[in-house]
């Protein structure tokens, strides 16, 4: 891709695709989107950025858009009169993890931080750690880091720290999140059952956790929390 080529959001005021949508618009694209509930913080932050939204789901939105990308928000599925309108017309779509990975991460050393609890506050304090040890890091996490006054932050180092969410990517992609990000450094910081919505039982969140742990690199590096006995039972699979 190249800059000023339009990508469209499908779902834009959730918080990841708020947050990916200011990526966007930093790193040159032009934004847009649409959803169905438009209110702050969301709605105003991305006023702020000069982002335009449409609200309520229509085809016209997005005929009128031109896109050269569509990204979908893992919160929609098929009947969304949008996302017919894309499969419809052949149009080029991805998720918003997809999207972060082939746009932002790939090229970066990705570290990755995930387990059931605490993602986001490590998230945060490890961005603001290679920040103040002058390694100019890049990263997104699901909540406002306090120390940035941000959700993401692009700089030109060479670190990629990323919130990684085992929840579904998207209607056509019901794989982990955090299976995107190209891990090279993975931190496990506790796995217990969650998301009963889509995980059966703890045996399908270890399985989850396992794909994880098979795409570290064998040059890359895992910090497991040990103090958790499923992440002492996975890690010798590493």
């Amino acid at each position: 891709m190249t800059d000023r080529q339009k990508i469209y959001l499908i779902g834009i005021c959730g918080t990841a695709m708020a947050s990916l949508a200011g990526m966007l618009r930093e790193k040159g694209y032009a934004v847009s989107g649409s959803d169905s509930d438009v209110y702050p913080p969301m709605s105003d932050f991305l006023a702020r950025l000069e982002i335009p939204v449409f609200k309520g789901f229509n085809a016209e939105n997005i005929q009128k858009n031109k896109p050269d990308l569509v990204v979908i928000g893992n919160a929609l599925s098929r009947g969304n009169v949008e996302i017919e309108y894309v499969l419809d017309s052949g149009l080029r779509y991805a998720s918003m993890a997809e999207t972060v990975k082939e746009l932002f991460i790939r090229g970066k050393q990705s570290i990755v931080v995930a387990g059931t609890h605490g993602k986001t506050t490590t998230t945060a304090m490890l961005a603001w750690i290679l920040e103040v040890a002058g390694r100019k890091p890049s990263f997104l996490v699901g909540g406002i880091a306090e120390n940035f006054g941000s959700s993401f932050q692009l700089r030109d180092g060479p670190d990629f720290v990323i919130e990684g969410d085992e929840y579904d990517t998207a209607f056509f992609d019901k794989g982990p999140k955090f299976l995107h990000y190209l891990p090279r450094i993975a931190l496990l910081k506790n796995i217990e059952f969650d998301h009963a919505d889509i995980y059966a039982d703890l045996e399908a969140i270890k399985t989850a956790f396992r794909r994880l742990i098979n795409i570290v690199p064998r040059s890359g590096l895992i910090v497991a929390g040990i103090d958790s006995p499923v992440v002492t039972e996975l890690i010798p699979a590493a």
